[in-house]
């Protein structure tokens, strides 16, 4: 959770049996809340809203795979909140409930004073999205402390994936606050910079040798939870 005295605080929840990460943006100002990828534990999500006296106003998508979504309808039920995602998102999933409202990468939402910068991040799945909220990024399975998300699943492509992290890599700032969207690793949260130092998936320049490593290599010599890797180690695990 941020300094109390910020405009913006962000509140950590690890639920359900996945590790997931679910996080609740808060506007200090106005008490609005945007939820990111409410899932597992719905009460948990509900009290910690209420304790904080939140009003519940928009729900954050970064992808739509059942461990990101399946307390979407009980926060709907308590909250007449906005459901937001990206247009590739909607059109992947094919069931984005009631008018959601749909974005493109570099479209801005205004929670209050508080403003968040959607990234379509392709990958792990067509629509994916992070969110950028001042110095932090929330991740989703885009990007993971130390790892990335998987790229065998529906909708998963390792290409886009090497060029989405890449693009990240070479556009924010080092000191970005990773967010991600489940707790695999040894620390919950780093910045680019510890990122670019240690994820074995940022040390590949040749998109052949990412989506080999990506696809093939990793699932065999990669263990939990995961630790900062070496670009020399990265490369003797793809060739050893």
């Amino acid at each position: 959770m941020n300094d109390l005295n910020t405009p913006t605080r962000i509140y950590t929840l690890e639920l359900g049996p996945m590790e997931n990460f679910v996080y609740i943006i808060e506007d200090t100002q106005s008490k609005r809340a945007a939820v990111v990828d409410p899932a597992w534990e719905p009460t948990a999500i509900l009290d910690l809203a209420k304790q904080q006296g939140l009003a519940i106003t928009d729900i954050l998508l970064t992808h739509s795979h059942h461990d990101h979504i399946n307390a979407v309808d009980n926060i709907l039920f308590e909250f007449d909140a906005e459901m937001h995602l990206t247009h590739a998102e909607a059109e992947f999933w094919g069931h984005a409930g009631s008018h959601p409202s749909l974005h493109h990468g570099g479209d801005r939402l205004s929670l209050g004073d508080t403003e968040i910068e959607i990234l379509h991040t392709p990958g792990h799945t067509p629509g994916s999205a992070c969110y950028k909220v001042h110095d932090q990024l929330i991740t989703g399975d885009t990007m993971f402390v130390f790892g990335c998300g998987r790229c065998d699943m529906a909708g998963g492509d390792p290409n886009q994936m090497f060029d989405t992290l890449n693009k990240i890599k070479n556009e924010l700032p080092a000191t970005t606050e990773i967010l991600p969207g489940h707790n695999y690793a040894v620390k919950e949260t780093v910045t680019m910079r510890e990122q670019i130092e240690g994820n074995p998936f940022m040390h590949f320049d040749e998109q052949r040798d990412f989506v080999n490593f990506r696809m093939k290599r990793h699932g065999q010599v990669r263990q939990s939870p995961y630790d900062a890797v070496t670009k020399t180690c990265a490369h003797e695990w793809l060739h050893g």
